[in-house]
């Protein structure tokens, strides 16, 4: 898919050289990714105190 983004120039040479990427694509892409990740891990961490359990369930 093609898309074409205003991002800010000091914002992206940060981001490259802190990535150590190549490619401004590549820095985006890992970016979505890490985006991504952060927002499934935020979901998974909303569900804490939210599962019933049985006291009595003996793990070993």
């Amino acid at each position: 898919m093609v898309t074409h983004l205003q991002i800010d120039e000091d914002l992206m040479h940060a981001a490259l050289k802190l990535s150590g990427h190549r490619t401004k694509r590549a820095v985006v892409e890992e970016a979505l990714r890490e985006y991504v990740m952060r927002r499934q891990q935020l979901e998974i961490t909303e569900l804490f105190g939210t599962i019933d359990y049985e006291e009595d369930y003996d793990y070993k």
